[in-house]
């Protein structure tokens, strides 16, 4: 995010002039297009668009719904997305700022997915992948490293990150097991040394004023924005029918045991648990798509991360590669209707996974507006977010193995992934440079390896 304090004779002391919703629209549409480069991007942009050029909300009020999107579970870029559109123009005006945030790069995924299934044995296809694939696991340490160095301020979150890998390395816990044993810990250890687990390292305070602002520091909370509990039941209400709906409808139709009745099932819990961001809740992923259920193979777990990072939108639109490919390889209306049975799943994974996220804006939004002071109880969340670390390191781990010894510890070392894996760590914690740029460069050189050696 830019930091970079305006001196007052650059700033335009203009107040900004109201914003129609379909002006807003226009600019959420935009952003759906546009939003690479994970959350950090994601915030960067919406910083430089929203505070820094169009001033449509001040430094002070963008960072205080960031803390509060960093605080649940949910991709936070998404959420804020939806926070700022709620605020600026109620309840529709949230909803489309974050469908839109999400559909294009549903539409994208759903596409690229199919090319992969349907042509990923295709020479070109398969070497781009074979350069992706160590980058990915190279992406995957970054962001341990990443989230670790805001997180592991202290020996005991150190601590906790190092039992968190232990857990799901060696003792092969389940990652839920594992999110509500760091909770509980963060619960206990926040009353009894609350010095040690104070959130920390993330969007404190404002550090620069870029003008009068649309909704400014000191702009009244809107009527919409002021807490009441009949609005909060109703929208639990309301939450509670748009899942039990398709749940109930999957159900009726397939069985409990169905394909798609269970990915509803699972992609619903995954979402309640992605404290950290996507990487974290990947390892749920792939314990549950993988090594449950069998929707897809290991292999392609890791070319699904690489589609998600190459795509602009949350991360976590990984689940709808995830959900193509299962509705695919396990078509449920039929073997010549695979497409169709890819494309309901993805789209049906997504409305699961972020149907939560909009839930906790509009409902907890409110509460947040009535103060602008710092939240609290946060030391439970501070050490999940020290447990993700761990489980990070682990999925790196999991990468590397199935790209280095892509047949097993007693077959051969692919020392060219080996090589890129290096370059692209090289190129990303030395030099700097963007994932997309990273993933390309290393498409190019595994395609040139694998066509040599064909």
């Amino acid at each position: 995010m830019n930091e970079t304090t305006v001196r007052p004779a650059e700033q335009s002391q203009t107040r900004t002039a109201p914003v129609g919703l379909f002006q807003a629209f226009l600019f959420w549409l935009k952003l759906g297009f546009i939003s690479f480069g994970g959350p950090a991007g994601q915030i960067s942009i919406m910083h430089q668009e929203l505070v820094e050029r169009r001033r449509w909300i001040s430094e002070r009020r963008f960072l205080h719904a960031l803390n509060y999107c960093m605080l649940l579970p949910g991709p936070e870029a998404q959420q804020l997305a939806t926070y700022i559109g709620w605020l600026m123009h109620r309840t529709w005006g949230g909803i489309i700022a974050g469908v839109l945030f999400v559909l294009p790069s549903l539409f994208i995924l759903i596409a690229l997915s199919w090319v992969y299934i349907a042509f990923g044995e295709v020479p070109v296809v398969a070497g781009l992948f074979y350069g992706i694939k160590p980058a990915v696991t190279a992406i995957v340490v970054q962001a341990a490293h990443r989230i670790g160095s805001r997180a592991l301020k202290n020996n005991w979150l150190w601590g906790i990150a190092a039992a968190s890998f232990v857990a799901i390395f060696a003792l092969n816990l389940p990652f839920p097991l594992i999110v509500l044993g760091a909770g509980l810990v963060g619960y206990m250890g926040g009353r009894w040394a609350p010095e040690k687990f104070a959130l920390g390292g993330g969007h404190g305070a404002a550090k620069a004023s870029y003008g009068p602002a649309l909704i400014d520091d000191d702009t009244p909370t809107p009527e919409h924005a002021r807490f009441r509990g009949s609005r909060l039941l109703t929208l639990m209400a309301i939450g509670a029918v748009l899942w039990l709906l398709p749940m109930g409808l999957l159900t009726a139709v397939f069985g409990w045991q169905g394909t798609l009745t269970q990915m509803g099932w699972f992609f619903t819990k995954a979402a309640l648990l992605t404290f950290g961001g996507a990487y974290a809740v990947l390892p749920y992923v792939y314990q549950g798509a993988v090594g449950h259920y069998g929707w897809l193979t290991p292999t392609q777990m890791i070319d699904g991360l690489a589609l998600g990072e190459t795509t602009p939108g949350p991360l976590i639109m990984v689940v709808a590669f995830v959900g193509f490919v299962g509705g695919y390889v396990h078509p449920m209306f039929g073997a010549d209707q695979a497409f169709l049975a890819g494309a309901v799943a993805a789209a049906l994974v997504t409305w699961f996974t972020f149907l939560p996220s909009f839930l906790f804006i509009l409902a907890g939004g409110p509460l947040v507006e009535s103060t602008h002071n710092e939240l609290r109880f946060t030391a439970p969340l501070t050490a999940i977010t020290a447990a993700v670390v761990g489980v990070i390191l682990n999925l790196a781990l999991f990468f590397g193995y199935h790209v280095l010894w892509p047949s097993g510890f007693a077959g051969r070392f692919d020392w060219p992934s080996a090589l890129i894996a290096v370059a692209a760590a090289i190129a990303l914690f030395r030099y700097k440079r963007g994932v997309i740029q990273v993933l390309l460069a290393c498409a190019v050189v595994g395609l040139a390896v694998h066509l040599l050696r064909a």
